[in-house]
C-alpha cells in the first residue's frame, strides 16, 4: 500500500471543556487530518499517558459520558461523512452500556469505526463480529513490537479499518524511539504487504516523529500534543489549524 502520509488527530470528548467537541470536531474535518479519533474519557484508562489519563479526568468532571457524546455527535452528523470518525474507548464502557445499543447509536451519528485496546481479537471474531457488520461500523486492532507475525495478520485480517501500529508495549504520550530496532520493525511490517492503512501511534511528538512513520507506513496518530496545545491554547479554530498544518505541510 503506497504512503499516504496520513494524520490521524486524537482528542478526548469532553476536554477541555464540555462543548468543546463543538469547536474541534469541524475545524479537523475542514482541516489537514485524515482521520479523527475520539477518546470516550474513562475512570481506568490502563493504555492511557498522563496527559490522556488528565484530560479524561478533567472531561468527566466536566460532565461527559456517553450519551452527551452521541447527543453531540448527532449535531455532525452531515459532517462526519467527509471524513472517518474513530471513536477510542474501552470494552467495558461499551458493555455497560450495551454493545448493540453502542454499535446502534454510532450507525445513527456516522461513526466510521472503534479502536477498543482491551478487546480481545479472539472474543471479537465468536461474539461480536457479525454485530459490527451489521451496523457498519469498522474495527481497528493494535499491534506492537512485541506481537508475534501470526497475531499481526489476524490483526490486520480482522480490521476493517485501519491498524493501529504502536511504537512499544506501554502507554500513549511516550516518546518514540526512532533506533534501529523501531526501523527494523516498521520495515518488517511494511514488507508483511497486510493490505492494510497502518498508522503509528504512541510517542508522535512533532514532524520530525510524523515524517519518519510516513516513510514506513501510511502515516501516524498525533493525541498528547494535540491535547497540549489544547491545553495552552484552547480551541481557536486557527491555532488548531495551525498546529494540524505543521505535520502535513512541506
Amino acid at each position: 500500500m503506497p504512503n499516504k502520509r496520513l494524520l490521524n488527530i486524537y482528542f478526548t470528548a469532553g476536554y477541555p471543556e464540555l462543548d468543546s467537541l463543538h469547536h474541534i470536531l469541524p475545524t479537523l474535518i475542514e482541516g489537514d487530518a485524515d482521520y479523527i479519533e475520539i477518546g470516550l474519557p474513562y475512570s481506568d484508562p490502563l493504555a492511557d499517558g498522563p496527559v490522556i489519563q488528565l484530560a479524561g479526568k478533567i472531561a468527566l468532571e466536566n460532565g461527559m459520558n456517553i450519551d452527551v457524546l452521541f447527543d453531540q455527535l448527532s449535531t455532525h452528523i452531515d459532517l462526519m461523512i467527509k471524513k472517518p470518525v474513530y471513536l477510542m474507548g474501552y470494552f467495558n464502557q461499551m458493555l455497560q452500556f450495551g454493545i448493540e445499543k453502542f454499535l446502534l447509536a454510532c450507525q445513527k451519528v456516522n461513526v466510521a469505526g472503534l479502536i477498543i485496546p482491551d478487546l480481545p481479537m479472539e472474543y471479537f471474531e465468536i461474539e461480536m463480529k457479525e454485530l459490527f457488520e451489521k451496523y457498519g461500523i469498522k474495527i481497528t486492532f493494535l499491534v506492537s513490537p512485541l506481537t508475534s507475525e501470526d497475531r499481526i495478520r489476524k490483526a490486520s485480517k480482522l480490521s476493517t479499518g485501519f491498524v493501529y501500529v504502536v511504537t512499544r508495549p506501554a502507554i500513549t504520550g511516550t516518546m518514540a524511539v526512532l533506533d534501529e530496532n523501531m526501523i527494523s520493525y516498521l520495515k518488517k511490517l511494511a514488507e508483511m504487504k497486510l493490505n492494510r492503512v497502518l498508522l503509528l501511534g504512541f510517542g508522535i511528538q512533532d514532524k520530525k516523529s510524523f515524517e519518519f512513520a510516513a516513510v514506513h507506513l501510511d502515516g501516524a496518530i498525533v493525541g498528547t500534543m494535540f491535547l497540549k496545545h489544547l491545553e495552552l491554547r484552547g480551541t481557536d479554530k486557527d491555532q488548531m489549524q495551525t498546529f494540524i498544518s505543521q505535520f502535513k505541510n512541506d
